[in-house]
């Protein structure tokens, strides 16, 4: 379901699923890979993509959602929303560089889960990258609209939220929020490529997952309630 391998200082962690569709099951073998990567030491960069040609990740196992009883494999119902979000915000404030190799359509959660990355690789030619929620009778939830807030630039936002727009990799790269687009046979090594630049950021791991976790945790510097001239002429009442 999830394959993961490591060269050097970067962890490739590959969806391995079929379309990638999010369920309880899921969830939970992607969050033991991630104990396996953050059991490591030293620099390190975590690359995610798919072993799938035509999806990243095609969202919510909505067949399951639907029908629960009828797919026992899928794991507990009750138990995924809030082990999902909590898989989101723990990607979100990872301990090391994350790279996200969207070699395919990336909709809804698995949207989602590329923009809890660090980085963003798109493929050029082919796949989508969508908020689809409200083109199948669904709203999102206020977190993953706070998610779309603080990845998307604010020209972006409203597009992707609202009027649900599929982005391609050319035009999300000249809207801001991912870095390179390429050839799918060459996207994966590039990805890789780049997280090998960012992993010695990982030396210190506290330091650069707590400063993630100011950008986006508790009380973060981005949302707080003064302005940041305010907290630049009073630092006293800060604790960084």
């Amino acid at each position: 379901m999830i394959d993961l391998t490591r060269d050097g200082d970067v962890f490739t962690m590959t969806l391995n699923a079929g379309e990638n569709r999010w369920n309880t099951t899921f969830v939970r073998a992607i969050d033991e890979v991630l104990n396996e990567v953050e059991a490591s030491t030293g620099a390190a960069a975590l690359v995610t993509t798919s072993a799938d040609a035509k999806f990243f990740s095609n969202g919510l196992d909505l067949d399951w959602v639907q029908a629960p009883d009828d797919y026992p494999a899928a794991g507990d119902r009750k138990a995924f929303g809030p082990e999902f979000m909590g898989l989101m915000s723990r990607i979100m404030t990872f301990s090391m560089p994350t790279v996200c190799a969207v070699n395919g359509h990336a909709f809804g959660a698995g949207f989602m889960s590329a923009l809890c990355h660090d980085v963003r690789f798109m493929r050029a030619d082919r796949g989508f990258m969508c908020a689809n929620e409200l083109q199948i009778g669904l709203s999102i939830p206020s977190p993953e609209l706070a998610l779309f807030k603080h990845k998307l630039p604010a020209s972006a936002f409203f597009e992707t939220v609202q009027l649900a727009k599929r982005w391609t990799g050319p035009a999300a790269q000249s809207a801001g929020f991912v870095e390179q687009v390429g050839d799918v046979e060459t996207l994966l090594a590039a990805a890789q490529a780049r997280a090998a630049q960012l992993a010695p950021l990982a030396a210190h791991r506290e330091n650069y997952g707590g400063q993630k976790r100011r950008l986006f945790g508790e009380h973060a510097a981005i949302n707080d309630l003064h302005g940041a001239a305010y907290m630049l002429a009073n630092p006293d009442q800060y604790g960084h």
